[in-house]
Parts: C-alpha cells; structure tokens; sequence
C-alpha cells in the first residue's frame, strides 16, 4: 500500500518529510512481526501510528488494545496484562485472563511504556524473548503469540542510565525505532490540520465552519505547540464553539492562545525599552515573516529572469553604460561569468531608485555582417520587478490553462507564495 492511500485511509494530514519518513517505515515494518517502538512527545499521535502498523499486517483480523502503563498500579497493570487466579488476592473472587491471553494472535499497544513498573519489566521481556507468562497466584507457565508495540514521551536511554528502565528489554523493544515528528516541525501543515477539525466540528453541529485570516494563519504556524496535535484540535474546538464571527483574526485568536507571541525572535531595542503592546510585538514578528518570504521569492524571480534572458537571447544591460546608448554595441555576449555578475548588480542595486527606471533591453537579431552585434533593435520596456512578475505568472497560468499547480512548477516557485502572488495583482485565473 503506497503512502497517499495509506493516509487517506487513516485520515493522516501532513506532507512533511518527517512525518513521511515515519509513515514509511511504518507501512515497512507492518507486514512482519518485529517489535516496534514509537517515539514521539505527548500528543503528536503516536497511537495512530500502532493502528496503522496492526491494520496493514497479518494479525489485521485479530484484536488491537491499547494500555498505558503509567495510568494503572503495579498490581493492576500486572492482572490486565498477565490474569490472576482465583484468591490470587483479596477481592479475586474468580479467575481472570489477561490481556496476553485474551488476545492470543493479535496486537497489544503499550503506551508510555517507560511508566511500567520494573517489576513488571523483566515479565514482559520474558514475554517478548519466549512467549510465555505466568498469571498470578499461579505457577503454570503459558504461551502466548502477540505482537507488541509500544510508546514512549520519554529518552528510554536516559532511564537505562538512571537505573530505571531494563537495558536488556529497551533494546528488545526497540527493534524497529519510529520517530513521530512534533507538530511545530510540520508548519505548513498546521492549517491544513486546523481546517479539518473546524470541518469537522461544524458538520457535527450542522454550522459553517470557520476560518482564519492571513496573519492568524501565520501566527497559527509560529507557535511553538507544546501540546501538538491534539492541542491544536482543542483550540479549533474551542474557537469553533466561542468564536463571534466565521473569519477568525489574529487578534481574536490570541484571546484563545494568549502565548502565541512567546517565541525567541529578535528584538529590534533594549529589553528594557520593550513596548508592553502586544499588538505592536505581534506586527513586528508578522514583518519577520513578510521579508523571509520576499527574500525566497526575489531569489525565485531573479533565477526565473536570467534563465527566460539566456533562453530568449537576451543581452542585460550594464547598469553603468546603459544610459549611453553608444556603448551599447560594446555589449559581451551573455555567458556564465555576465549572469553571475547581473545577479550580483541586481542584489546591490536592489533598493536603488534608478532600478526601477525604465530602460532598453537589446535583442540580437541576424546580421549579414562579421560583426554579430551589427544589427540591434532597442525596446522600451520597463524592466520593474513587479511588472515583471505580474506578466509572468499570467503567462505562466495560461500555458497552463489556470492549472495553479503546474503553472507554479513552470515558474519555480511553491503553489501557495503563486496564490499569494494572484491575490496579491489581482489576477483572474
């Protein structure tokens, strides 16, 4: 089964590559019968990820639990796993199977495993290295065939070295490791995700759903997350339920995440000179985001000219000499070395007025002459970044006829900075 099939199946949001990696070597390792141990902070969906490995293996057709260690006593935990006999203690008034035998063929999920008690540790890794156990208040020793995954919020290896967890039943656990990433890793999925749990609140309660503006989106995407995905599923509940309007502002929703704006940007003065108004703090973190941004698509831009340049036969003028218009027949041939130093007068002249003046580009044209530079045709065109740009991605979306995806491809940039871009020059597409 191939990854999309695989998360449209289990409602998986997310394309990072981490979280793709793990996924991965989850749909891998399901088939077979090693033991697995999934490794992920406390709400980033570590069980999903056990039920995706028992549904695409062979023990499919047979019972899934799911126990946490840390949520029951030794004794108790002992009885669900293993059984009890009868006046195995106070209160055992009848015999009990556990879970390993219960379950006898099918898949038990241990989550927070490094929360069992030692005590019980050295059972299950006689469990996990013969198949056997022994209920309590018995002596008969018993077979099971299980499959166990488990789960843990916590450095396994520092409990080893604390004296905590077994050596010998960490490495028996983790034969196949699986690292669920955290939710702050997978920005660009943060919306996706929080528009599905909107969706799904308001088909439960027959209502619209909601969204969110464009600086709520990114203060959305910047927040660090310390509860994951099943904090951000709580907050789109809670603003879903609360929220007066159906178009969420950033401005309302740090009413639901009022930590939202704690997050170690640089400050632009003293921390004793620090405004305490957090709308100012917000705008300015927002201004961080805005010029990254720009940077990443000027760099797109300035690739996609020198390419269309080289491509079309184009020859760049020489911001120094291009106001001569003698000097323009001692123009070099475009090569390499001229793009290289075009991208270099580009970056210095970038916020120099005279940038933004219209001036010739030269098209070489056939000449009857030794001299290929003979013949020149000068066009008046304004070579500004924004007109540029504009033309472009309209040319661009209707090679494509309006296919967003691919004319975003062609152009070299991601789909949502050409969203941005179409919004942005209120271009019909």
């Amino acid at each position: 089964m191939n990854l999309q099939t695989v998360k449209q199946r289990f409602g998986i949001i997310g394309n990072s590559a981490s979280l793709n990696h793990a996924l991965k070597t989850a749909i891998q390792v399901a088939p077979t019968d090693l033991t697995v141990l999934i490794v992920g902070a406390s709400g980033v969906g570590k069980e999903s990820f056990s039920k995706i490995i028992h549904s695409l293996s062979g023990r499919k057709h047979q019972n899934f639990i799911a126990i946490n260690c840390g949520a029951l006593p030794e004794s108790t935990l002992y009885s669900e796993l293993f059984g009890h006999t009868k006046n195995a203690f106070t209160g055992a008034t009848t015999e009990r199977k556990g879970y390993f035998e219960s379950l006898n063929g099918g898949t038990i999920f241990l989550d927070e495993i490094g929360e069992m008690p030692q005590r019980l540790q050295q059972f299950l890794l006689r469990v996990l290295e013969h198949g056997e156990f022994v209920k309590m208040g018995s002596n008969k020793v018993e077979k099971t065939d299980v499959r166990i995954i488990t789960a843990t919020n916590i450095n396994l290896l520092e409990a080893v070295k604390k004296g905590k967890f077994r050596e010998d039943l960490y490495y028996r656990l983790s034969t196949v490791p699986i690292k669920v990433p955290l939710l702050k890793e997978r920005p660009m999925d943060i919306h996706i995700l929080f528009r599905k749990f909107a969706s799904e609140f308001a088909e439960r309660y027959k209502t619209d759903p909601i969204r969110l503006d464009e600086k709520a989106q990114l203060l959305l995407e910047n927040y660090s997350w310390p509860g994951n995905i099943r904090e951000l599923k709580n907050i789109a509940e809670q603003i879903s339920a609360l929220s007066e309007t159906k178009l969420v502002s950033a401005e309302e929703l740090l009413e639901f995440i009022p930590n939202a704006l704690n997050r170690n940007l640089p400050a632009l003065t003293n921390q004793s000179n620090k405004s305490s108004d957090n709308s100012s703090f917000y705008e300015r973190e927002i201004l961080y985001k805005f010029l990254y941004e720009m940077k990443k698509d000027l760099g797109d831009l300035k690739s996609l000219i020198t390419e269309l340049a080289q491509t079309n036969n184009l020859q760049m003028p020489n911001p120094t000499t291009h106001s001569n218009p003698s000097t323009l027949s001692s123009i070099p041939t475009f090569n390499s070395q001229d793009q290289k130093d075009f991208e270099q007068n580009e970056y210095d002249n970038s916020f120099d007025d005279e940038h933004n003046k219209t001036s010739p580009i030269i098209i070489n044209t056939p000449s009857t002459s030794g001299n290929k530079f003979s013949d020149v045709e000068e066009i008046e065109e304004s070579l500004s970044i924004e007109d540029m740009e504009q033309e472009l991605i309209k040319k661009a979306l209707t090679k494509h006829k309006g296919r967003r995806k691919e004319a975003a491809k062609e152009l070299g940039i991601s789909e949502r900075t050409l969203y941005r871009k179409i919004r942005q020059y209120e271009i019909d597409s």
